[in-house]
C-alpha cells in the first residue's frame, strides 16, 4: 500500500512511517519542516519504499498530486505546541484549517480515504470525564487565543465528515491525548521532554500553574499502533476515535517522577500561568480519554505504563544533551 503521511518529519509522523516500512508499505512523507526536523527521518533515507517532499500542506497543486498518487493519506500536518500556539493564533488556524481542506479537497477527485488527526483539545473546558467522543465540546470564549488550536482543529473534524458526507471521501478522525516518546522536543511547551531536560541538567524543573492539574500520557509506539489499527478496519471509516492511555497523573506528580528517572536533585517550582503565557490563559484542570470504543472496533487499547514512558523519555533526552552539558551523576554514570 502507498501511504502519504503529511507532517512525517514530525515526531509522531516520523514513528508512522517507520512502522508503516516495516510491514512493507510504501511511504511518502510531506513536510514544510516548520516544527517537524530531518533528524526524525534521517534513519528512514535511502530505505526501500520510502521517499520524502520538502514542501507545504497548504500547497494545492502539490498536495493534489502526492494524495493522487497515495492510497490512503494520514494528515497530521498541523501547528503543534501550547507556545506557539498562543503566540501565533493567525498561524494556527491558517496552517490546520487550510492544509486540512486542501487535503480533503484533493482525496475527493477520487475518493482516497484519509485520516485526519486531531486532539483532546477540542473538549476544551468540559468537565465530564472521562471524554467520550459523542459528548458536546465546551470551547473557551474567542478572545482568548489558548481555544485557537481546539477550534480549528474541530472544524477539521467537520470537515472531514463533511466531506465524507457530501463528497463520498472515507475518513477516519483520531483525537490524540498527549502522546510523547522519542523524538518530541520541549521545543513548543511538550511538557514531559521538558521536564527530562531540565531534571538531566540540574536545572528548576518548571510546572506551570498550580501542577493540580491532571493529564493522561501515552507512548508515540502506542498511538502508532491505534492509527494502524484503525487504517485497517472497515469499521472506523467515517468515526471519530480517542487515542491515548488511560492512566492518569498530575503535573506536579509527572514532575516528581521525572526527576527519580533522571536521578536529579533539581527543585520543582510552579510558574503562574500569567507569567508562561499571555494574560487570561486557561486551562483544562482535567483531560482523560475514554478509549472504550478504540478498542471495540480495533480490539486494541494503548497499554505502556506512565513509569515505563518517562524512562523512555529521560533516556531520549539523555542523548540528546550536548557533550558539554552538566548532568546528574547517575546520568553520567548511565553514559
Amino acid at each position: 500500500m502507498n501511504v502519504l503521511v503529511t507532517g512525517g518529519c514530525g515526531f509522531i509522523g516520523s514513528h508512522l512511517a517507520e512502522r508503516l516500512l516495516e510491514r512493507g508499505d510504501r511511504v511518502l512523507v510531506l513536510d514544510d519542516l516548520s516544527t517537524g526536523s530531518m533528524d526524525n527521518i534521517a534513519h528512514l533515507v535511502g530505505r526501500p519504499g520510502f521517499s520524502y517532499r520538502i514542501g507545504s500542506a497548504l500547497d494545492r497543486p502539490l498536495v493534489t498530486e502526492l494524495v493522487d498518487r497515495a492510497d490512503v493519506t494520514v494528515h497530521l500536518a498541523a501547528a503543534v505546541g501550547v507556545r506557539l500556539i498562543v503566540e501565533r493564533p493567525v498561524h494556527t488556524i491558517e496552517t490546520n484549517v487550510g492544509a486540512t481542506e486542501a487535503v480533503l479537497a484533493a482525496a475527493a477527485k477520487k475518493q482516497k480515504p484519509v485520516i485526519v488527526a486531531s486532539t483532546s483539545e477540542v473538549y476544551g473546558k468540559s468537565t465530564t470525564v472521562p471524554f467520550r467522543e459523542d459528548q458536546d465540546l465546551q470551547l473557551g470564549p474567542t478572545s482568548h487565543s489558548r481555544w485557537a488550536y481546539a477550534c480549528s482543529k474541530a472544524l477539521d473534524e467537520w470537515l472531514a465528515l463533511a466531506y465524507s458526507h457530501e463528497k463520498g471521501v472515507p475518513v477516519i478522525v483520531v483525537r490524540f491525548f498527549n502522546t510523547v516518546g522519542p523524538r518530541q522536543t520541549g521545543r513548543y511547551g511538550m511538557v514531559l521532554p521538558s521536564f527530562a531536560r531540565q531534571a538531566l541538567r540540574g536545572e528548576p524543573i518548571t510546572v506551570f500553574g498550580t501542577g493540580d492539574q491532571s493529564r493522561c500520557f501515552g507512548h508515540v509506539k502506542d498511538a502508532v499502533e491505534g492509527l494502524l489499527r484503525l487504517m485497517d478496519t472497515p469499521a472506523a471509516v467515517n468515526e471519530v476515535f480517542n487515542i491515548g492511555s488511560t492512566e492518569e497523573t498530575t503535573i506536579r506528580r509527572l514532575a516528581e517522577r521525572v526527576r527519580d528517572a533522571a536521578g536529579s536533585k533539581s527543585e520543582i517550582v510552579t510558574v503562574p500561568y500569567s507569567e508562561a503565557y499571555a494574560a487570561g490563559f486557561e486551562d483544562m484542570l482535567r483531560r482523560v480519554p475514554d478509549v472504550t470504543k478504540l478498542e471495540r472496533v480495533t480490539g486494541f487499547r494503548p497499554r505502556t505504563s506512565l513509569d515505563d514512558i518517562v524512562a523512555d523519555v529521560v533516556e531520549d533526552q539523555r542523548r540528546r544533551l550536548p557533550a558539554s552539558a552538566p548532568m546528574t551523576r547517575r546520568a553520567q554514570a548511565a553514559s
